[in-house]
């Protein structure tokens, strides 16, 4: 079960309609491209069904994600200095005392989040900051060896 935040809910099923919503140009497309001949060689007729595979497998993915995860309340399912997921979290790198935003979320949406990091809940980094508590020093182990962070606080 992967848990997600109402925010992420709202834009996966916000995907989702769009994807359903297009599915009648990608079938125009196809029907305008199969009256232009020999389908062997029609390019934009296998453009246009490759295109209309790739958004059925993403329908079916964004379905299967909305069907199997847990919606959390951030404000009720835990205490306000537990870091859960939808929190963001300020951490201190223990090595030079740099300090940087992070946000803890069910999937990256890949979009500018104005200085704050986006972290999944099942990176290195998104599994030490579960459930840690502000003032803890958590350790993240990653490619270049391992980090340690002071939780500073959570805004």
């Amino acid at each position: 079960m992967e848990l997600i935040t109402s925010d992420e809910k709202k834009q996966l099923q916000k995907r989702l309609q769009d994807l359903l919503d297009h599915r009648s140009v990608i079938s125009e497309r196809i029907a305008e491209a199969r009256e232009l001949g020999d389908l062997k060689e029609n390019s934009e007729y296998h453009a246009a069904r490759e295109q209309q595979g790739l958004e059925e497998a993403e329908i079916r993915r964004l379905q299967d994600r909305l069907t199997h995860a847990k919606v959390v309340d951030h404000d009720a399912a835990i205490a306000k200095d537990v870091v859960f997921l939808g929190s963001t979290v300020k951490l201190r790198d223990v090595s030079d005392g740099e300090e940087e935003l992070f946000r803890l979320v069910g999937e990256a949406t890949g979009s500018d989040t104005g200085g704050v990091t986006e972290v999944t809940s099942n990176s290195p980094m998104g599994e030490a900051l579960m459930k840690a508590r502000i003032g803890e020093t958590i350790a993240v182990r990653g490619p270049r060896g391992t980090m340690k962070f002071e939780i500073v606080e959570i805004v």
